[in-house]
């Protein structure tokens, strides 16, 4: 056959095939097969004609034809997640409609046939996990009950495609063999219920700061030594303020000596001290129907330590996988590289005491090399940018 009588062919197979003439489209690209110059569409529409025939014999190595051609071909994807699944093999079929659905979200646009696969693909890939999971955990039956190792639950949650992977993502240091934990457990920090128990000295000085109406500034602002992200929406805006005592490793004059009681409630603490960066200590305060989008902190090294002053209802916090909502003097233990946001979906201002402290896994030699790495860049010169933001 001639190129000219090959297209004819597939422009006539199409027609059949889409007319539900499968026997007539059949012929037709088999024809096209038997020259050795069929495209993975043309191995594809073959396929397609075969099944509607319920030839699966004749089907399936037309199928695997045209995804050996063509790997990403999402008609190609589906038939074959299709053709798992009818043959008992379900597990398997979600790696292809996976598949299928990532290419279709990839692309800028899809015809409406190839829309209606997508989704197709996408139904199938929710149904087969649903299905496993309630197989899982009849199988496993007491061992997949939540109320044990909560880390467990939330393996079994991830790999149900139910939640996302979230993993430590700092924007200028990472520290390698770290733990990714998102809120950390209260017996790993021995201190916290003595900070707990200073929560009413705390927000005293809290109040008489607010009071006064002075001292906070929008906790986004903008910069001439360092690049700044002009798109935040938070940029220079107060819906997210602070008032810092300690600010990139230093007390902030004029603000620290105000708050004599919070800073004596922290001097015991393991706080992350590396010259010229950390620690930042600082009332945070979010506005009614505030929202920090999602990010994450500049190094896995040091943790971050909220002790909620001033909390209405519906003000929360997510960190990966889990969302907590602040509760007045409870205080918990956060990894900040672990993309996280806040909202305020209350009708008042929430103010929390924020700092951060040395990662209990570091040894303390391992912090001290820390610091002195971060003084050997710093010496180099020129902006740095500040880790309080």
């Amino acid at each position: 056959m001639s190129p000219d009588e090959i297209r004819r062919s597939a422009e006539a197979g199409t027609a059949a095939l889409q007319a539900g003439d499968a026997r007539t489209a059949r012929k037709h690209f088999e024809r096209i097969v038997a020259t050795g110059q069929a495209n993975a569409g043309a191995w594809l529409a073959l396929a397609l004609a075969c099944n509607e025939l319920g030839d699966h014999a004749a089907m399936v190595p037309a199928m695997e034809r045209a995804l050996a051609l063509d790997p990403n071909n999402i008609r190609a994807l589906v038939l074959k997640g299709d053709h798992l699944v009818n043959t008992g093999q379900s597990r398997a079929a979600t790696a292809f409609y996976s598949t299928a659905v990532n290419v279709a979200s990839q692309a800028k646009s899809l015809p409406p046939g190839l829309i209606q696969v997508a989704q197709h693909a996408e139904e199938m890939y929710r149904r087969i996990n649903s299905q496993l999971e309630a197989h899982v955990r009849a199988q496993l039956g007491n061992f997949a009950a939540t109320g044990g190792s909560s880390r467990f639950a939330q393996s079994v949650e991830i790999l149900m495609g139910k939640k996302q992977r979230y993993v430590q993502e700092p924007r200028a240091f990472f520290f390698p063999e770290l733990a990714n934990i998102q809120f950390f457990p209260r017996e790993m920090f021995p201190w916290l219920a003595g900070l707990e128990a200073a929560t009413a000295d705390i927000r005293g000085e809290l109040e008489q700061l607010l009071g006064e109406g002075e001292g906070f500034v929008p906790y986004i602002r903008a910069r001439t030594d360092a690049p700044t992200r002009n798109d935040h929406p938070l940029l220079n805006n107060d819906a997210w303020s602070a008032f810092f005592l300690w600010k990139d490793g230093a007390p902030v004059p004029g603000n620290a000596e105000r708050c004599p009681k919070t800073l004596a409630a922290l001097a015991d603490l393991p706080l992350s001290r590396i010259a010229g960066r950390t620690p930042s200590i600082l009332f945070s305060r979010l506005q009614p129907g505030a929202h920090i989008p999602p990010h994450t902190g500049f190094l896995n090294t040091r943790l971050i330590c909220h002790l909620p002053l001033i909390v209405p209802p519906n003000c929360h916090l997510r960190v990966g996988n889990e969302q907590r909502e602040w509760r007045d003097g409870e205080a918990w233990v956060f990894d900040d590289t672990i993309e996280h946001e806040a909202r305020n979906g209350s009708d008042r201002s929430r103010v929390v005491l924020i700092f951060d402290t040395w990662r209990p896994e570091l040894t303390l030699e391992e912090r001290d090399r820390i610091a002195a790495l971060m003084a050997a860049i710093d010496s180099f010169g020129g902006p740095k940018e500040s880790w309080s933001a």
